[in-house]
């Protein structure tokens, strides 16, 4: 296969076209990790199952997207990201259409866990069109922040759309995918070819990543529902450790890893990869024990639960250009210590609130945790993408990513654990207050970073 050169006049005359199929990319993919969450229940009422059920229509999506990242961003490398993105966004469109018509909770899961797939080829590989698109790294990081506005508009839109569908009937919140990756593949074809790093896969590496992520996420999820001292759950979480491990090695002594350990050796990589994971498991934790808590404890329409959400999601789509802003001028670590702060804020207030709070308090409170949450992702991203060259930007990419959605699996996978073994209100505050101090003892760990951080003026 020959090695496509980038032309960079070519790049340069549509990067608003590169833009534009990335946001789209993210804006679906963001989507269906919110647009589910408020129609769990009547999910349930149709198809049957119990929590761990609930846990997995959720998981199932998060986790192959989590598992996949690494081998979609060596993917997008290889074949090029245009290649990458275009396959993906078929699979996660065909894939949506799959579980609109599923007719069992099996079949839904199923197509959950394809649409995964999909979205594992689509984020990594838009990214990389915004990297070969935007040279210069200011612009590269307010572009990056308009790829996040995106997921921000989709994080506004899901749970009211989702509840409003979820009226009519909670299939169309599937269907709704469809039109929007037809539109991201018509634009698709403005983008220049990408270019292209031809090498064999690390195929051992992938198969230890999956079998890792999948054994431990599956362990936490039904050992609170057989006990996590029961044989087969510790088998589970013995051949997690030993697929994790397998993996580590792989990747350290093999030709063609998918990862490149020496991008662990820098402190602020690492640091920042460890905040990703918290912060992503307090916010999809917070959307879904938050759209469980409205419905069956305090009697919410899924409607209503949707609008209880809008403080939230609005003003993490309105205040995400201010990110961009504040970035530049102040640099990509006070961000993120900014907002873990305010994440660490809203999960305290959450943990405190009395159990007959009323439910507009409850909604203002997680107004922090939204958007605390979307003033870290734009310069954690920035801070790792500048480290690599354009060429393994597909890589880079989807080890933040995975770091990203492994946290939404865990976070979903842990707070569910705590609320199948004891009393839901116990549970809930037990998840958030455990949360809070973890990024509290973050932002602590990221201050010293900022040595090496300037802003981009």
């Amino acid at each position: 296969m020959p090695v496509l050169t980038l032309d960079p006049t070519k790049h340069a005359a549509r990067p608003r076209a590169s833009l534009a199929v990335a946001m789209l990319g993210f804006f679906v993919v963001a989507l269906d990790a919110q647009i589910v969450n408020v129609a769990l229940p009547e999910i349930r009422n149709d198809l049957g199952g119990g929590l761990s059920g609930l846990q997995w229509i959720v998981t199932g999506y998060t986790l192959m997207f989590s598992a996949l990242q690494l081998f979609s961003g060596t993917f997008s490398d290889r074949i090029g990201a245009r290649r990458a993105y275009g396959a993906g966004m078929v699979l996660f469109t065909v894939a949506s259409a799959a579980c609109a018509f599923s007719p069992s909770l099996g079949a839904l899961i199923a197509g959950r866990t394809l649409q995964g797939i999909g979205a594992a080829l689509i984020t990594p590989s838009s990214l990389a069109l915004i990297r070969e698109a935007y040279q210069d790294a200011a612009q590269r990081g307010r572009a990056i922040v308009y790829w996040g506005l995106g997921g921000s508009v989709a994080a506004a839109a899901g749970p009211v759309l989702g509840g409003l569908l979820t009226q009519l009937d909670w299939r169309l919140i599937f269907l709704v995918n469809l039109p929007v990756g037809a539109a991201a593949l018509v634009v698709l074809a403005r983008v220049a070819p990408s270019p292209q790093r031809p090498a064999p896969f690390d195929w051992f590496g992938q198969v230890t990543a999956v079998v890792a992520l999948a054994s431990l996420t599956y362990g936490i999820i039904e050992g609170a529902q057989i006990g996590y001292g029961s044989p087969s759950i510790l088998a589970l979480f013995t051949l997690a450790m030993l697929s994790a491990i397998a993996f580590v090695r792989a990747q350290a002594r093999g030709k063609h890893p998918m990862v490149p350990l020496g991008l662990f050796r820098s402190r602020t990589v690492s640091t920042v990869l460890a905040i990703a994971v918290v912060t992503m498991a307090a916010f999809y934790g917070v959307v879904f024990l938050q759209s469980l808590y409205f419905q069956q404890q305090r009697g919410a329409t899924a409607l209503e639960t949707g609008l209880l959400f809008l403080p939230m999601t609005a003003l993490v789509a309105l205040l995400n250009p201010l990110a961009a802003r504040l970035m530049v001028r102040f640099g990509h670590v006070a961000m993120i210590v900014a907002g873990q702060l305010l994440m660490a804020v809203g999960l305290a207030g959450l943990w405190l609130l009395p159990a007959n709070t009323s439910i507009l308090l409850v909604a203002l409170v997680m107004v922090p945790v939204g958007v605390g949450g979307s003033f870290t992702v734009p310069p954690i991203i920035a801070l790792v993408m500048d480290q690599v060259p354009a060429e393994n930007a597909g890589t880079a990419s989807g080890v933040i990513n995975t770091a990203r959605q492994l946290g939404g699996s865990l976070g979903v996978a842990i707070y569910g654990a705590l609320l199948a073994g004891q009393d839901f209100t116990d549970g809930l505050r037990i998840g958030f207050g455990t949360t809070a101090v973890a990024l509290l003892i973050l932002a602590a760990a990221s201050l010293p970073l900022r040595k090496a951080d300037h802003p981009l003026r």
